[in-house]
């Protein structure tokens, strides 16, 4: 065996001193490096070598304490005996220590979960103190839900959603309550807005009872201040529209489309809708026109209608605005005012026309005191002022007519001073002679006279309601009085007299009658003017007032019934005349008049006897007119062209007859001619007969042209007419045939008066 190398000695002698000292679990690496250097055996001899010397250092330690071991063992076999008493007592109070404990563990375990389940109640009370706000609140939307508070649970909803849920945390019930706030908000929207159309609905049915309470408020209004309680009474208020209707529904409606931030889509939504509503309201029933009720009905819905819109306007931010509602009433205006002209066009019934004109004024004044502009209004009755006008004129076109067919045309006879006064009363006269007559006695005019003038004041009267309350004044109330009754007199009630004068079969009794009447209504015209002054408090005397008509009006139908008793005369002279009945050849006129003539004179003699109670010169120039007219229709008669031959015994009878017209008129049949002057009437006839009977040609022809001519009034080409039909055309059989010895000679003779008559009228038309 060699000797190692120094540096392997060494190296094996820190490998043998790290097993040493190192933890066996850590001498792997060590020996490692050992197996795996050239050295093993060496190493492994080193190795045995130092275990022996630890094995005789262990045997020498042994040796040296083996004495204490031997001792300490005596000593611990001692103390097993003592160890056991000490492991019983131990063991027992272990046991002991054990029962004990198992309480201890029982009571602690108690404690653990105690300790436990406070956590857990103090955890959840504070969970719950995040999450019952959310249940109360959801709760509390649900109540409201179900109590249709919707404004409110919207309200609750959105501090819901805001605040409390976020504040609760994440939990599956939060999660469900915040999926279901969007369709919560979809339900309230849907809810309140079915609340709205209900709404809606509800005041389009009760818009005439919202518009005829207002209206028979200010009715009421009307008529305190009428009867002039005004300044001493609280003054009504017109009522409001919350006290008709509940407008809550679209008060929450409009907060909950706020709130849903849809504001603008409920405001169009309403005004679309309420513009709907107002062209139905607008609409009228096609037999509105009927009654009055219909008209009643048709304003009631337009006051309900802007009542309503006139609230919301004021209770409201914004729903509707004042352009808005003008708006409405623009066109609300021109609707009714069209309707209103249409039909009351159809209206022929005055006291109908006058219930509407009031009741539009009550109309008006309503939307007037709610701040609408109604003076278009007030322009429209204007209007139907003439359309009443003219209804009134056909209602008393008929009431005269009526008075005029049932009048008897006699005086009234009055039996005692109450009727007298009656009368008077009822048409105002002056007659100091009357007055002075005992009763009984006669008025002079009939009951045509009274009535008529009722009737006029009546006019007046009816004239008058249809003014007031149309915001005009006294003066424009007395011209609109005026004209009318200027149009019934003129018009109407001309007309009536004219149709009463000029009806058939009127007689001179009836036209002497109305001569009368209508003269004393002229004299009653005064008092008419003073009866409209009156009721206007205008002075008649006002300048530019209108005059009254009616005396040309009676003058005119006076004069108008003058000339028909002229036409009437001749008429009846002309049926006399009729009865003529000449022999054109007779030989000689008879002695007497005619018996036509005879019953004509005795016909105008009774006549111009009645004449005696006519006004002014009316009985002079009837008796000279019908004196004339018998005067013209005698020349006619003879001058007929079937009259072919006239002999001058027919010439004498007709001179008798006209000697008869001439005492007639002689004999004054009416008073009041100075002298001859009736005489004038027959003057052309008398001068005609004298030439013929007196065969006074030369003086004629002579004198002709010459103012003091004797035959001044014998026209030429008249003279010549008969001349020639008192000629022979035959020559056989003239009437100068019994003196046919002077035959010749006479026919001679005419033929020569004919032929310087007809030089003569060629000579003054040269």
């Amino acid at each position: 065996m060699t000797d190692p190398q120094p540096s392997t000695a060494a190296e094996h002698e820190r490998i043998l001193r790290e097993i040493e000292s190192t933890d066996t679990n850590c001498i792997g690496p060590t020996l490692r490096s050992v197996y795996d250097g050239q050295d093993h055996g060496l190493f492994m001899d080193k190795l045995e070598g130092r275990i022996r010397n630890h094995d005789r250092e262990i045997e020498k330690m042994c040796n040296h304490h083996f004495q204490g071991f031997v001792d300490s063992i005596t000593e611990l076999l001692k103390v097993r005996g003592e160890a056991q008493k000490l492991k019983c007592q131990v063991t027992e109070t272990n046991q002991k220590l054990q029962n004990d404990g198992k309480e201890l563990l029982t009571s602690m375990d108690e404690l653990r979960q105690c300790r436990l389940q406070q956590r857990n109640i103090a955890t959840t009370i504070d969970k719950l103190t995040h999450c019952l706000p959310v249940l109360e609140m959801y709760s509390k939307l649900q109540e409201q839900m179900r109590a249709k508070r919707y404004y409110p649970a919207l309200r609750t909803l959105e501090q819901l959603e805001g605040s409390c849920l976020p504040q609760a945390g994440s939990y599956r019930f939060c999660a469900i309550m915040a999926e279901n706030i969007p369709r919560l908000r979809t339900h309230i929207r849907d809810v309140s807005m079915s609340d709205l159309k209900d709404f809606l609905e509800s005041i389009r049915k009760h818009s005439d009872k919202i518009g005829e309470t207002a209206m028979k408020q200010v009715s009421l209004v009307l008529l305190i201040q009428v009867m002039c309680l005004s300044l001493t009474c609280t003054v009504l208020q017109i009522p409001g529209a919350q006290d008709l209707v509940d407008f809550s529904p679209v008060y929450r409606c409009l907060h909950i489309y706020t709130v849903l931030g849809a504001r603008d889509t409920f405001e169009n939504y309403y005004r679309k809708q309420r513009r709907k509503q107002a062209r139905l309201v607008l609409q009228p029933h096609s037999n509105m026109h009927e009654t009055l009720e219909g008209y009643r009905h048709y304003f009631n819905q337009i006051v309900g209608f802007f009542v309503v819109e006139d609230h919301i306007l004021h209770t409201t931010q914004g729903l509707v605005n004042r352009a808005y509602v003008e708006e409405l009433w623009e066109l609300a205006l021109s609707k009714t005012i069209a309707a209103l002209r249409t039909h009351s066009s159809y209206c022929t019934d005055p006291d109908l026309i006058l219930d509407l004109k009031n009741l539009i004024v009550l109309f008006a004044d309503t939307l007037q005191g709610y701040g609408f502009p109604v003076n278009q209004l007030f322009d429209m009755l204007l209007e139907m002022r003439d359309q009443y006008g003219e209804i009134l004129l056909k209602k008393w076109n008929q009431s005269f007519r009526q008075i005029l067919d049932q009048d008897n045309y006699s005086p009234i006879p009055v039996a005692s001073p109450e009727e007298y006064q009656r009368i008077a009363g009822q048409c105002p006269f002056q007659d100091p002679e009357l007055d002075k007559m005992p009763f009984p006695k006669k008025l002079p005019f009939s009951e045509f006279v009274p009535k008529v003038y009722s009737q006029l004041k009546e006019f007046i009267y009816a004239c008058l309601k249809y003014s007031e309350d149309l915001h005009l004044s006294s003066t424009e109330i007395d011209d609109m009085i005026r004209k009318s009754t200027n149009l019934l007199l003129t018009r109407t009630l001309s007309h009536c007299l004219h149709y009463a004068i000029k009806k058939k079969n009127v007689g001179l009794a009836e036209l002497v009658q109305i001569i009368i009447n209508t003269t004393h209504l002229e004299q009653s015209c005064h008092y008419l003017e003073e009866f409209i002054s009156n009721i206007t408090n205008v002075p008649p005397d006002t300048i530019n007032a209108t005059k009254l008509y009616g005396t040309s009006t009676f003058k005119d139908a006076r004069h108008a019934a003058e000339e028909e008793i002229y036409t009437n005369l001749n008429k009846k002279i002309d049926q006399f005349l009729q009865l003529a009945d000449y022999d054109w050849m007779a030989a000689q006129g008879g002695g007497q008049a005619s018996d036509y003539l005879s019953d004509l004179i005795a016909f105008l003699c009774s006549t111009f006897a009645v004449f005696t109670h006519l006004p002014g010169k009316v009985a002079q120039t009837a008796c000279m007119s019908a004196c004339k007219h018998l005067s013209t229709s005698l020349l006619q008669l003879l001058l007929e062209a079937d009259v072919r031959q006239v002999s001058m015994g027919a010439l004498q009878q007709f001179n008798v007859d006209v000697k008869e017209c001439e005492r007639f008129a002689r004999a004054g049949p009416v008073p009041g001619f100075q002298g001859d002057t009736l005489l004038l009437a027959f003057i052309d006839l008398r001068q005609l007969l004298d030439l013929f009977t007196q065969w006074d040609w030369s003086t004629y022809l002579a004198d002709y042209g010459r103012p003091t001519c004797k035959y001044l009034r014998v026209n030429p080409h008249t003279a010549l007419a008969l001349l020639e039909k008192m000629k022979d055309t035959s020559r056989k059989n003239n009437m100068f045939a019994q003196f046919r010895k002077n035959e010749r000679d006479k026919q001679k003779l005419i033929d020569t008066v004919v032929k310087q008559l007809r030089n003569l009228i060629a000579t003054n038309q040269a």
